[in-house]
């Protein structure tokens, strides 16, 4: 449980940041809380030789509503997430989320863009950050781009960011009519989620389903959409059994792994339930 020696280095600001990861390189690993990576290096699953500590760049915890957006900046921690009055309005699934990581220490210091960048099969912010449809906010040495959330997870720990690129912010589209939510099924010891879902429902006036996503973490080895249920429940009212018969198509976009916490069938199992309760709970709050 002793990390391998490495070398720690203070970032005052995302330029400094970039331009130290274009220096190390693959040896180089960014620290923001600390919560995914440390555990990581204690067990020597990554052992990197140089830590760039981003954690104290001013200006990159905040979050705020502008121009038909909300926009959290990277350094925004769980806690931050899971007590904002706007994100539990606008954003509940991702409220929701944030309140179900780890304990009260991880949530104060872990952050929305360590999550996201660390990409673990079985952390919860993946979920609702695809639900609603979000965009990361990349910046490298050669500017700045985002990258739509379902174009992000690329596989076990992977993204779609390039080596020299840091997540400075993370961008939600908010509609007038979307209701979301995050069920989740947790393991008792971790908190990690064994399956967690998370889905965003617009309805339109006549109370269908007009637009529906969902996200799902903890199954296989990346966060993904769970489109055929989407397909099936779109232009449907939402009765029980339509919502039942959709997420019972989970199996054609999420390919669950089996190990010492659950089966692969348990775990598809329990995300067609958990479907099945995220939609119901999100057409709710969107009514």
């Amino acid at each position: 449980m002793i990390p391998a020696a490495f070398d720690y280095v203070v970032a005052p600001s995302a330029e400094e940041a970039i331009g130290l990861l274009a220096r190390y390189g693959d040896e180089a690993k960014i620290l923001a809380g600390g919560h995914s990576l440390v555990p990581m290096m204690k067990l020597r699953l990554a052992s990197p030789k140089v830590l760039i500590d981003i954690g104290r760049i001013p200006n990159l915890a905040y979050i705020r509503e502008e121009g038909g957006q909300i926009a959290i900046g990277a350094l925004t921690t769980h806690h931050m997430l899971e007590t904002s009055a706007l994100l539990r309005q606008r954003l509940t699934a991702l409220a929701e989320a944030a309140a179900t990581v780890g304990d009260a220490q991880v949530r104060s210091r872990g952050t929305l863009g360590g999550s996201v960048a660390h990409a673990d099969p079985a952390a919860d912010l993946p979920a609702p950050v695809l639900a609603l449809e979000a965009e990361i906010v990349a910046r490298g040495p050669s500017g700045q781009r985002s990258i739509r959330a379902d174009e992000f997870f690329v596989d076990l720990f992977t993204t779609a960011l390039d080596a020299n690129e840091l997540v400075t912010e993370v961008r939600f589209p908010v509609g007038a009519r979307v209701g979301s939510s995050y069920q989740k099924f947790a393991n008792k010891a971790s908190h990690f989620a064994i399956v967690g879902v998370a889905a965003a429902v617009e309805l339109a006036a006549n109370g269908t389903c007009q637009r529906v996503v969902i996200g799902v973490t903890g199954a296989g080895p990346k966060a993904v959409r769970a489109r055929a249920v989407e397909d099936a429940l779109r232009g449907q009212v939402l009765s029980d059994d339509a919502v039942r018969a959709a997420a019972d198509k989970a199996g054609d976009d999420v390919q669950p792994l089996g190990d010492l916490h659950g089966s692969a069938e348990y775990r598809l199992h329990l995300t067609q339930v958990l479907i099945r309760r995220a939609v119901r709970d999100a057409a709710a709050r969107a009514r």
